[in-house]
């Protein structure tokens, strides 16, 4: 996965927090193993802890600029993206809103942008106070993508991912799908509580898969919004097979297998390896978010 070298990057689009405290509160969830049972739970690529019944909604610190964030100063252009792993989530960042922001607006409506959250340790977030062991998540109540970079260590020492840029993306990719949930008023409907390989939030979850395959497929021709030309350069078979990897590294029945011995599909949040693929492919061949209904 290559970027345009001379092109700007637009930092607005993300909040770097990492090294700040959080104030006012404690994160309700913990690492060690009850980060584990969280990940046993299927949180991973989810919506905020509050939703998933981890966090408590009456303790809401905000996130604080902190001394540490280097975004800004560091990731200037495509280089910056090419060779830094944060100015590279950066792009991602850019191209997948600049590519949404041109959907909505091919259909007549108004794409609202949402922030990504750099963070470490914990963070406070409308949905309530979240450690790292939630995972990557998106928080319907700021509209905000929140993201430890941690993550993708893990996501290849403990999951089994084969890791790779395009594997960031994907994750990347799938939260901002979360987001276009929220403002066509789908993600609602993974809040009736239900789990299963036939509920709502897995139909949910795979839906955001589908969108980030979407946004893949167009990538390399959506048009940065300061330049007019691709922020993506090059996306390869290669980045596909990490991505797909990364998608079946974080199936319900991959993560259940691997840490309980034993699949139960009356339990699973997110979907398996197999229905995680096949609908980021979906995305990825068609390029048409009409062909992302999980719900029929």
């Amino acid at each position: 996965m290559q970027f345009d070298d001379d092109a700007p990057l637009d930092t607005s689009d993300v909040q770097d927090v990492r090294g700040s405290r959080v104030p006012g509160g404690r994160a309700t969830v913990g690492g060690g193993i009850v980060g584990l049972v969280a990940l046993l739970l299927g949180l991973f690529f989810g919506i905020g802890p509050q939703e998933l019944g981890l966090a408590d909604g009456s303790d809401r610190p905000a996130a604080t600029a902190s001394s540490l964030a280097q975004v800004q100063q560091s990731c200037r252009t495509g280089r910056d993206a090419n060779t830094k792993e944060d100015c590279r989530l950066v792009a991602v960042v850019n191209s997948v809103q600049d590519h949404w922001r041109q959907e909505f607006a091919r259909g007549g409506g108004t794409y609202t942008a949402s922030p990504t959250v750099f963070f470490s340790g914990r963070v406070g977030t409308a949905c309530g106070a979240a450690s790292s062991a939630v995972g990557p998540f998106y928080c319907p109540g700021d509209r905000k993508v929140y993201l430890d970079l941690g993550f993708f260590d893990e996501l290849r020492t403990t999951f089994g991912a084969s890791g790779g840029a395009f594997a960031q993306a994907y994750v990347v990719a799938h939260e901002y799908g979360h987001h276009v949930q929220d403002l066509m008023g789908t993600l609602r409907r993974a809040q009736d509580g239900r789990t299963g390989a036939d509920s709502n939030a897995v139909r949910v979850e795979l839906q955001a898969d589908c969108y980030a395959g979407v946004w893949a497929h167009h990538a390399t021709t959506t048009k940065d919004r300061s330049t007019g030309r691709p922020l993506v350069t090059s996306l390869t078979d290669a980045d596909i097979r990490d991505g797909l990897d990364a998608a079946a590294a974080v199936g319900d029945d991959r993560i259940q297998e691997r840490f309980q011995g034993r699949v139960a599909p009356e339990s699973w949040t997110h979907g398996s390896a197999q229905q995680r693929q096949r609908w980021f492919r979906q995305g990825y061949q068609t390029g048409d978010m009409g062909r992302c209904d999980t719900f029929r």
